[in-house]
């Protein structure tokens, strides 16, 4: 039940990406204005999941749920109700937030599941994340070409009011909670900072990396990081606890999850574009909306099947090597990318090669981060790792559109990217899978963990 949450909330992600041609068209704005509802979603969900998972440790998981799951239905309805930009972009807003129902619904899980289907469980609800972005785009896709656009948005509404009809009925209370008062300043040093990072990484590309807007907001952003962990490193009770993320186990882990949500988002960007490129240009296929977002539809079939697979694999091996798998069979996806772009059923296989990779890495990920935090921490924790995997995507989209809208050629009076430029996506998220690679070995083989989970004791000795 759990996981179906975090699949609704995860297809909220990416279900207007199909429809931003048409966007403004449909609410009578200019496309940078439209662009507004894919950022704000990714703002909003940045901000808010490091925040409500240290909430939930503090005043309850169910409870910060619940208010997760209300902000995603109340952003469905405005969606739903209105074609005005303002109006839209509100709704966007607090549906991004609803992001930290993923890293909530791990806490919940750890702390109220028998030890022998921690591992299992955790797994299938990490991996969510991937599965409803890889659903989101050809479920949006079909709705448009059908039905009227607002209708995806009135189904996320019912399927966020059951989901939080069945939380109210099966899904029990932790007692377990974190002491101390919420840190205010701490959250909104690191709010601070996420607007102005994310803000400029989103739409450097539309303003120019030059702009003083641009540069504004990263200097902002650099600003606001020493004085923030200055902050964090006095607090009796911070928002994050810097010497624990401090610790190769959880550090090395983050940023492999950076790299990973890069290499992941960057399958999901290039592959419906690429496939509907006009023939003109020599490589592309002129596929119509609903067969580009087809494409993704076995990756995520891919992502349901090998989610409790990985876990079997970190149980037996431990989540290290299983991360350290998963990272490399997508580098391998991308590397049969390079040499299939001409040809429609290579690029779905390439795609799902990238796609099951993803599924055993967010399956991996949360149970090497419960290996090095406390168990009062685990919500914040994989908030973060969550946060980070967002930043790998905000970073990769913004790397993506400036690639893709520069190396560019004419055919036929149609201008539109070349195919090195694709390549050239390839290449840089085929890199970030090796690296992550290599940060996944550098993870400690050992780790404390609470007796209150020796199956993840058990896991932590074979790493």
């Amino acid at each position: 039940m759990l996981s179906s949450c975090g699949v609704l909330v995860a297809v909220m992600q990416t279900i207007v990406v199909p429809l931003l041609p048409q966007l403004p068209a449909l609410t009578h704005s200019k496309p940078a204005d439209v662009s507004w509802l894919v950022t704000v979603t990714l703002l909003t969900g940045a901000v808010f999941t490091p925040l409500l998972g240290r909430a939930g440790d503090m005043y309850g998981k169910r409870k910060v749920l619940l208010i997760a799951l209300a902000s995603m239905v109340l952003g469905s309805l405005l969606c739903a109700i209105s074609s005005l930009l303002p109006v839209l972009i509100l709704g966007r807003g607090f549906q991004g937030a609803a992001v930290a129902v993923v890293p909530l619904g791990i806490s919940i899980l750890r702390d109220e599941l028998p030890p022998e289907r921690v591992i299992p469980s955790i797994a299938i609800m990490s991996s969510t994340l991937g599965v409803g972005a890889a659903f989101g785009i050809p479920a949006a896709t079909l709705v448009v070409e059908s039905l009227n656009w607002h209708t995806m948005f009135w189904i996320c509404l019912g399927l966020g009011l059951l989901n939080i009809a069945a939380v109210l009925l099966v899904v029990p209370e932790s007692k377990l909670r974190s002491s101390g008062r919420f840190d205010i300043l701490g959250a909104l040093g690191l709010s601070g900072f996420l607007v102005c990072l994310l803000l400029a990484v989103s739409k450097g590309s539309a303003w120019g990396w030059g702009s003083p807007k641009t540069v504004g907001l990263f200097v902002a952003a650099l600003a606001i990081v020493p004085l923030w962990g200055w902050y964090e490193l006095r607090s009796a009770t911070p928002l994050v606890d810097l010497r624990v993320s401090a610790r190769p186990a959880v550090l090395f882990t983050n940023l492999a999850a950076l790299l990973i949500g890069f290499a992941f988002y960057a399958n999901s960007l290039s592959t419906a574009q690429l496939v509907q490129e006009p023939k003109s240009t020599g490589y592309g296929l002129g596929a119509s909306i609903v067969v580009s977002g087809l494409c993704l539809l076995p990756g995520g079939v891919a992502m349901v099947l090998l989610s409790p697979v990985s876990a079997r694999i970190s149980k037996a091996r431990g989540p290290r090597f299983t991360l350290a798998v998963a990272s490399g069979l997508m580098a391998l996806g991308y590397l049969v990318r390079l040499f299939t772009s001409g040809n429609l059923a290579a690029i779905v296989v390439g795609a799902t090669v990238v796609s099951a990779g993803t599924a055993v890495a967010y399956s991996a990920l949360p149970a090497l981060i419960m290996h090095a935090v406390p168990v009062t921490e685990t919500a914040a924790a994989n908030g973060l790792n969550t946060l980070m995997r967002t930043i790998g995507q905000a970073v990769c989209s913004a790397i993506v559109v400036t690639v893709l809208t520069n190396v560019v050629a004419t055919h036929s009076g149609v201008t539109a990217p070349t195919l090195h430029a694709y390549l050239l996506v390839f290449v840089i998220a085929g890199i970030c899978a090796l690296v992550a690679v290599g940060l996944t070995l550098l993870i400690p083989a050992r780790r404390a963990v609470p007796a209150r989970h020796p199956e993840l004791a058990e896991a932590g000795r074979t790493t």
